[in-house]
């Protein structure tokens, strides 16, 4: 196990060097900062000594190894348009998002499993169809035309919750939470309902499919035969074989959540790392860029850890295999 653990964190931190210096490299050709931190009649010398001073001058190779180094203690440099660190720009705006897509997750697992389930023993009841239609419509309309629907139908129309911005919070010492005022949950829940849409469908339908397979399995033909209740059949058995490829969806979408949250931020306002990002890439803030796809690399590489490790711990089959490729 403390093999495989140090393996993964091996390939892990060379991923993360990968996309450090692919991103840092794309990122020094998208345009000059420092026309958008002076105004025009600012003179050539001035220019000269702003970017001296923000160290634009020097090569490629040596603004890289300063960047890694301030990067692994937390340093991402200043932001070029607010002249504050990126690290407490993000620290400012990072617990909204994270907020945003632990409730989205959660929703999706919620509510698509237990879907899937249903709609895998019970393929042709009216339910299971509606339950279908349903993620068909989930999945073929556009995120932010949701976003747009939602906003006309329960913040216009019915005018039950905002329609935009965050508000209703609690300070947990440096952590703004909204969990904890029912003011807070009326503006989070359609932005989280909006993200998670697409994944709770997605989610369901990968359950349905998987519990249909394991169904027709032997083992499971086995377990009526030995008169196994229809419940511990479908639940302690069927259930548990399909966690494997949910796990695995589950947490790349969750990355997906955090890289592509941008959108649902921006049509509810959401003061996130997506609008951070947007306003960065406006102004062509370059340590803001740079930082914000390294942090999205990071997320999902943690998170990649994290899925290995459930499934070392799901599937017994990895470990006999493991031991028996040591035992060789």
């Amino acid at each position: 196990m403390l093999a495989f653990i140090i393996q993964r964190l091996a390939q892990s931190i060379l991923v993360m060097l990968v996309v450090g210096l692919i991103s840092f490299s794309l990122f020094q050709f998208v345009g000059d900062p420092v026309n958008n931190m002076v105004g025009q009649e600012a003179t050539i010398e001035q220019r000269e000594a702003l970017r001296e001073k923000l160290g634009l001058n020097d090569p490629i190779p040596v603004r890289f190894i300063k960047w890694v180094g301030l990067a692994v203690q937390g340093d991402f440099g200043l932001s070029y348009r607010m002249g504050m660190p990126v690290a407490d720009l993000i620290a400012q705006r990072l617990p909204a998002t994270l907020e945003l897509v632990a409730l989205s997750a959660v929703m999706a697992l919620a509510i698509g499993v237990p879907m899937g389930v249903y709609t895998g023993l019970h393929r042709h009841a009216w339910l299971s169809k509606v339950f279908l239609t349903v993620s068909l419509i989930g999945i073929s309309i556009p995120t932010f035309l949701i976003g747009i629907l939602m906003i006309l139908f329960f913040g216009v129309w019915l005018g039950w919750l905002p329609t935009f911005g965050r508000r209703g919070l609690v300070d947990l010492g440096g952590w703004e939470t909204s969990f904890l005022t029912l003011e807070g949950w009326s503006y989070i829940i359609m932005p989280a309902f909006t993200l998670a849409l697409f994944q709770l469908t997605l989610i369901m339908r990968l359950v349905r499919a998987e519990m249909l397979e394991v169904l027709r399995t032997d083992f499971i033909k086995f377990a009526r035969a030995r008169g196994l209740k229809s419940r511990s059949i479908n639940f302690g058995h069927a259930l548990k074989n399909t966690l494997v490829p949910v796990i695995t969806i589950m947490g790349l979408q969750i990355g997906s959540l955090l890289a592509f949250s941008i959108i649902t931020e921006t049509v509810f306002q959401w003061p996130g790392m997506g609008l951070l990002i947007i306003q960065g890439i406006q102004f062509v803030d370059i340590p803001i860029m740079s930082s914000y796809l390294v942090l999205i690399a990071l997320f999902f590489v943690v998170i990649n850890l994290i899925v290995d490790l459930l499934y070392y711990a799901v599937d017994p089959r990895l470990r006999v295999e493991r031991t028996a490729g040591g035992a060789h």
